[in-house]
């Protein structure tokens, strides 16, 4: 873990030039630096006028200054804001002079650890800071505020609690089992494993939600040449983002677009048309499609509704891909826009009049998995998702064992697991290493 022991500095707005900028200081050290760059000690959590000096005394900037004596502070420790001025260079010296008086640099995220080392924030919370500050639609946004306020750690916390008393009564049959009554057998023990059951599955669909709320939906959009897949693209994001022409290979190169689905973050990959004998720049272009199809979440294969050649697909295709047939250019053919069968994987439209995408923007929505929690969202991420799968898998194998072979030891034993897998993600459980790798994807200064 980082060492909490000394006091660190950074600039806590971003890089560039701004009516206002912040420095932030925080450690044992803040109160002796402040005194020095500012000649005393302003009244705790009071925006104060002063001058900033370095330690020779030579006026830096003038402006606002803010401390927040230990524990009342976002870190836990002393914390001293300079709002000065928002230039890149009176930034610079306004750290530089920290430094002087006996600070260091801080790391990327070192605040928001030391906010979580000292019991300020759990895991899961500090986590959601980054994740509004990275949010890419209001509702992620919401979603991420409302993780930062609790809601999530909360849910974690319940299903937890569930767990430890299910553990108690399993752990209290197993030490005395010379009770007449058969507590494993106890209709009140699977009627509560039922129920922890249905609270598993509750949060991991709302989990499996936030995490595409925070990370978004990756979307390919493939075919031969002409079907209309830039044109698509267009129509989808609302932008001239593609150029289109009739002049078949006009997509050499990967097209990437952001588009908001009902406050679905979706990411659109427009690629070059996939055929036989391209020509040199064509084939890179078409190489790189298929890489792109690696990552993809979910699949469009435009086809051309005027033709009626080949159908067959990319074999390229990850299997973990969702892939939908969109069959464009029907204001050719006449044909009604939308879904063609039950299931919404072959679906009528027409990019150059928009008919039939409210089907399409459906079909995405279904296949990310995704609803409009409104105001009960939360944002999770990949580890968080992992995490309450690895939980749910050993509270099933428990449970399995007490009704195939009334097996509770192994009951126990997996509820102990489960119960250590939901730790991680609130940080009741972790490790320096998980604890590094979160945090170093934080800005500095935060």
């Amino acid at each position: 873990m980082t060492d909490t022991a000394d006091t660190i500095v950074a600039a806590a707005t971003p890089p560039g030039t701004g009516g206002v900028g912040i420095v932030r200081i925080s450690g044992s050290e803040a109160e002796r630096i402040a005194r020095a760059m500012l000649g005393s000690l302003p009244e705790p959590r009071n925006a104060t006028q002063r001058a900033f000096r370095n330690a020779a005394g030579d006026k830096l900037d003038a402006g606002i200054a803010v401390y927040f004596p230990a524990p009342a502070s976002f870190t836990g420790e002393s914390v001293l804001e300079l709002h000065g001025h928002g230039g890149p260079i009176v930034m610079s010296l306004l750290v530089d002079a920290a430094v002087e008086c006996g600070a260091r640099l801080a790391g990327p995220g070192e605040f928001t650890k030391r906010a979580f080392l000292n019991g300020k924030l759990d895991l899961a919370q500090a986590e959601a800071i980054a994740d509004l500050i990275g949010s890419g639609t209001a509702q992620a946004a919401r979603a991420a505020l409302r993780s930062l306020s609790g809601a999530f750690s909360i849910a974690v916390d319940t299903l937890a609690e569930q767990l430890v008393r299910l553990r108690m009564h399993v752990e209290a049959a197993i030490d005395f089992p010379e009770e007449e009554i058969d507590f494993l057998s106890d209709d009140a023990l699977l009627g509560r494993l039922d129920r922890c059951g249905e609270a598993f599955d509750q949060l991991m669909s709302q989990a499996s939600i936030g995490r595409v709320l925070r990370d978004g939906y990756r979307v390919v959009i493939v075919g031969k040449p002409n079907a209309g897949k830039s044109s698509l693209l267009n129509r989808l994001s609302g932008e001239e983002a593609a150029i289109v022409t009739e002049v078949a290979g006009t997509t050499r190169d990967i097209l990437r677009e952001q588009i908001n689905i009902d406050g679905l973050a979706v990411e659109l990959v427009d690629t070059a048309g996939l055929r036989d004998k391209p020509d040199r720049v064509e084939a890179e272009g078409i190489r790189r499609a298929r890489e792109a199809l690696k990552s993809a979440d979910a699949v469009l294969w435009i086809q051309d509704a005027t033709e009626a050649g080949d159908t067959t697909m990319e074999e390229g295709i990850p299997d973990c891909a969702e892939v939908t047939v969109v069959r464009n250019k029907i204001d050719l053919t006449g044909e009604e826009p939308g879904a063609t069968c039950s299931d919404a994987a072959v679906i009528n439209l027409s990019a150059t009049t928009g008919a039939g995408l409210d089907a399409l923007n459906d079909r995405l929505r279904d296949l990310a998995g995704y609803k409009n929690l409104g105001e009960g969202a939360f944002t999770a991420r990949k580890r968080h998702v992992d995490a309450l799968n690895r939980a749910a898998d050993h509270f099933k194998t428990g449970r399995n064992a007490l009704r195939e072979s009334r097996a509770g030891e192994l009951l126990a034993e997996e509820l102990r697991l489960a119960h250590e897998a939901l730790g991680e993600i609130t940080g009741a459980v972790s490790s320096d290493d998980l604890l590094g790798r979160i945090f170093a994807d934080f800005c500095i200064g935060k």
